[in-house]
């Protein structure tokens, strides 16, 4: 029987797509593909792994917890770590593919003195680290990096950049042109799970701050929670703005396609899909990750987009970061072709191709 590649994810977005995709292109090429993840992962119900063998492992994640919740996670985390063992020495797989975070963990550690070691490569989807693979990087044997460069690798790791994984959908408008707005203005709006709730009353207060004349020109499409909609569209309405509200966009692609600004958090997934199809942003990261603020200034500093820190800003900050970019259509171009030039649009194939390749390296 073909030796299996086991793919190590888990949690939603993020860390779950980059998973999906390559495992996807894998089974493509005839690869016979293992999922090893957590109970309260969305690969559980993830289409793309329904047909494959799947192992559900006890993991917890560890940071911001209590001491006696820390001890209880350990202990979830050895529990996992044992089952994953038991699973390995039967499969003899040829590869473990881990995606960060805590359903990693289990998986990777449990490859450490088994009798035929599977090649253990892992994807990080951010300009830093994340902490789980700081501390698996050490046990693996390859690392693919989503970004040019990215913060806190080892050094004696090997490295290949591949880029993050983006949607078919994204793909397919890579490097879109861009035409600078002339009369009308579209600006885009993307939360995220952990970011619209803010967005739905800081962005509608910044827009009503605008000069009545550029209000008129504006045409807002914004992630909304179904909750907080109707406070956001009556201060729209009061200010004149035109605007799309709505908690999911299934065609965001095409909507960023369309955008002549975005106002975003800076998740990899959201950088990547930006950088590929060559959008303007603003970024303003989720205060409690690090790893968001890393990614908006990868992109900031090769001149695609701002950040502005989540911690003190007001609508009057925004307001004005608003005005300044879109009273600069030349500015805004220039920042969407510097964007475009930070798009990998191949990341699914590269890490799918990195993965075959130390599988081929290690039998020979």
């Amino acid at each position: 029987m073909l030796k299996p590649i086991v793919i190590a994810a888990g949690g939603t977005g993020g860390h779950l797509f980059p998973a999906e995709a390559v495992a996807d292109v894998l089974m493509q090429r005839g690869e016979r593909v293992v999922l090893m993840t957590d109970q309260r992962s969305g690969a559980v119900q993830s289409s793309v792994f329904a047909g494959c063998e799947r192992h559900v492992l006890d993991g917890a994640g560890l940071a911001g917890r209590s001491p006696a919740r820390v001890v209880a996670g350990l202990r979830q985390l050895a529990r996992g770590t044992g089952a994953a063992r038991r699973v390995l020495a039967t499969l003899d797989a040829a590869a473990l593919v881990g995606f960060g975070g805590y359903p990693s963990v289990p998986p990777v550690m449990a490859t450490l003195g088994l009798k035929s070691r599977p090649v253990v490569i892992l994807h990080d989807q951010n300009a830093i680290l994340g902490g789980a693979n700081r501390v698996l990087a050490h046990f693996a044997d390859h690392l693919a990096t989503s970004f040019i460069k990215t913060e806190a690798v080892p050094r004696r790791i090997r490295t290949t950049l591949t880029g993050n994984p983006v949607r078919p959908a994204v793909v397919q408008l890579t490097g879109a042109p861009y035409a600078a707005p002339v009369d009308r203005i579209a600006l885009l709006v993307l939360g995220g799970s952990l970011g619209a709730r803010i967005f739905a009353s800081l962005v509608p207060a910044a827009l009503a701050g605008l000069p009545e004349a550029l209000r008129r020109r504006i045409d807002l499409v914004m992630q909304c929670p179904e909750a907080e909609i109707a406070a956001a569209r009556i201060v729209l309405d009061r200010s004149g703005i035109a605007h799309t509200l709505a908690p999911f966009f299934a065609d965001v692609a095409s909507r960023i396609a369309a955008a002549h600004l975005v106002i975003a958090r800076a998740g990899g997934s959201t950088v990547a899909e930006l950088a590929v199809i060559g959008r303007p942003a603003l970024f303003i990261p989720l205060a409690i990750n690090a790893d968001q603020r890393h990614n908006a200034d990868a992109i900031a500093r090769r001149g695609g987009a701002l950040r502005l820190d989540q911690a003190g800003l007001s609508p009057e900050l925004l307001t004005r970061a608003i005005e300044t970019l879109v009273a600069e259509p030349g500015r805004l171009a220039a920042m969407a072709a510097a964007a475009a030039a930070c798009g990998i649009a191949d990341g699914t194939r590269r890490l799918a191709d990195l993965v075959q390749t130390c599988v081929a390296e290690r039998v020979r």
